[in-house]
């Protein structure tokens, strides 16, 4: 028997009720409606916390309620009760029949690589992933030398290798792309062993220490199903065989392939510069830069829970703030709940900070980007521009924090009252167990955002107040927040003027964060299933 899905909104029940509350208040919903037909089954399909109104905190859900197919469920009926018909839809792969005269070649380990050569290798296409860092232990070890001795591997950090930039994250998956392929990103992610309750929950995350083996699974999956992986192997230069097919040419030798998917994050400045030098179609972006603000997750408990905070069936306090009222929008940008602040460079002679958590997110110091927005006239409108003004505020943050990694920091009241000297006290910086170095980040960023950032500070706690706290602490500078640039793609998704060259994801400009980053993976490896034929025919 099959049954009809109706997917119902807007449940709302006390956030510590259980799952038969949630039920019977769904039940009770399509009663009033006028659908008093008894439910075959219920699911879970989205959960979200309303904590605006305190101490009454909500529950928000949306559930999946399945009837017997003989049941009427009038349109009319639907709508009032908040509700419309489900289908989960399939993923619809079409095998094309021209023969590509290679294998497909991806170049990039992030999530928009992973999630393209997955397609590929489960639909026979055996595709090579190469990337120039490496598979996920030797990322961890890499990234621990860093911080213990101040030694960077600039092939192989927390930018570079296996899962791209979003390994050492908190493994959000949350995104504003309204795209059905969202749902099976998710369920991929359960598959490989997420925790399963990413697929319900409206602010879904992983954490970094469970990610790490999701992606090592997903890879090897890849393996199993025909592909082959290559690390410490970095893409140098893309040509065009007389047959049409493409060479990559990389630091361990060519790689002849059918099509070459460009997935190579937002920081391979040495991938964009050779494709600029190549005529590749490049345009610039605006994007944003800030810094890391850091209180404790006890206090942002208590702004968003009040009496409540610390309750054990309510989330770590999670916030999402953002100000337009100036020329320069300014937002909060991966926050991390009882995370830390990363030393995330990629370049020698450079500082940038990101922010990480675990699954639990039980670390003292929530963290949170603040960014303002950088338009194309800021640094004279070209590509070249756009990658100067990230690195020059990189080495500028170098510089100030002593030229060893150190990172410069500053309290917050020091910051809005323009002065600087004022040591951590309560909030203590988590960078690198604590390397940072006091300074004034007023004269590290430009005036525009230095301006912006307090208009935005001063924005934040009138929603939350205590945001601005003395003690808070901020740690300079976060400059990686998207990627500059945009490699011009056409209908067909392949590159402007390159036939079989497919620019992909975050590091191509058509994507921010994990979610969707794999989503334009899927879809760049639909355009290559839909036009060859697999390898195996």
């Amino acid at each position: 028997m099959m049954e009809k899905w109706v997917l119902l909104s807007d449940v709302r029940v006390p956030f510590d009720a259980d799952d038969g509350t949630v039920w019977e208040k769904a039940t009770e919903k399509m009663k009033r409606a006028g659908i008093t037909a008894p439910p075959l089954l219920f699911r879970l399909y989205k959960k979200s916390i309303d904590a605006r109104k305190r101490p009454a905190i909500l529950a928000v859900c949306s559930v999946l309620i399945a009837y017997a197919p003989s049941v009427r469920l009038p349109a009319r009926a639907l709508a009032a009760a908040g509700a419309r018909e489900y289908r989960e839809p399939p993923m619809q792969v079409e095998r094309g029949r021209e023969a590509a005269g290679g294998r497909p070649l991806v170049v990039g380990m992030g999530p928009a690589g992973m999630f393209c050569a997955l397609l590929l290798a489960e639909n026979g296409y055996a595709p090579i992933l190469i990337d120039r860092g490496d598979d996920v232990a030797g990322r961890v070890r890499a990234v621990e030398s860093f911080y213990k001795t101040g030694v960077l591997d600039t092939r192989s950090n927390i930018q570079f290798g296996a899962g791209g930039a979003g390994t050492f994250s908190d493994g959000k998956l949350i995104t504003r792309v309204g795209d059905e392929k969202c749902g099976y990103v998710l369920r991929r992610f359960a598959e490989f062993g997420a925790p399963p309750e990413i697929t319900t929950q409206a602010r879904p995350h992983i954490g970094t220490d469970i990610l790490r083996e999701v992606v090592a699974r997903l890879l090897s999956h890849i393996e199993v199903c025909g592909g082959e992986l290559h690390y410490r192997t970095c893409l140098q230069e893309i040509r065009r065989a007389a047959d049409g097919t493409v060479v990559a040419v990389t630091d361990r030798g060519e790689i002849p392939c059918g099509a070459l998917v460009l997935a190579p994050g937002h920081s391979a400045r040495d991938t964009y510069a050779m494709l600029l030098s190549r005529g590749f179609a490049i345009e610039p972006k605006p994007f944003s830069v800030g810094v890391r603000v850091e209180h404790l997750q006890s206090d942002i408990d208590r702004i968003l829970y009040g009496e409540l905070a610390g309750h054990p069936k309510l989330p770590r306090g999670e916030y999402s703030q953002s100000d337009t009222a100036g020329a320069r929008g300014v937002y909060t940008f991966c926050m991390c709940p009882g995370g830390e602040v990363m030393a995330a460079a990629s370049e020698e002679g450079g500082v940038v900070v990101n922010g990480m958590s675990r699954h639990a997110r039980d670390g003292v110091n929530a963290n949170s980007a603040v960014a303002v927005s950088v338009f194309r006239e800021d640094y004279g409108n070209t590509p070249q521009g756009a990658i100067e003004y990230q690195r020059g505020l990189e080495r500028a943050a170098f510089c100030m924090g002593g030229e060893d990694y150190t990172a410069p920091a500053q309290t917050m009241g020091d910051f809005l009252a323009g002065k600087r000297g004022t040591e951590p006290s309560r909030v203590m910086p988590s960078y690198r167990g604590g390397q940072v170095r006091m300074c004034d980040l007023g004269a590290l960023l430009p005036p525009y955002i230095t301006e912006n950032l307090r208009r935005g500070f001063l924005s934040f706690d009138r929603r939350m107040p205590g945001y601005i706290a003395p003690d808070t602490v901020l740690t300079g500078v976060e400059t990686r927040t998207s990627a500059p640039v945009r490699l011009l793609r056409g209908e067909s998704l392949t590159a402007v003027g390159h036939d079989r060259v497919y620019p992909c994801g975050e590091g191509a400009g058509y994507a921010g964060g994990i979610t969707s980053a794999a989503v334009d993976g899927i879809r760049v490896a639909l355009a290559i299933m839909k036009r060859f034929a697999p390898c195996e025919d």
